[in-house]
């Protein structure tokens, strides 16, 4: 059962979000031969003010 959480800097849309899902999960079972209906992917959509580099928010750079 594989298990993706994708993690992004700011929004994605409805349709580019089942896009991801549906091309993670063809590549999983192209790939490692891992069924798509025992695929589970999360998408974590990450606002900048909560994402940091190089000592500095992404918001302020």
């Amino acid at each position: 059962m594989p298990y993706v959480n994708l993690k992004l800097l700011g929004k994605l849309t409805r349709e580019q979000k089942a896009e991801i899902v549906k091309e993670f999960s063809e590549t999983l079972e192209r790939v490692a031969g891992k069924p798509s209906e025992h695929t589970y992917i999360v998408i974590d959509e990450v606002e900048k003010e909560n994402w940091g580099k190089g000592g500095k928010l992404f918001s302020d750079m």
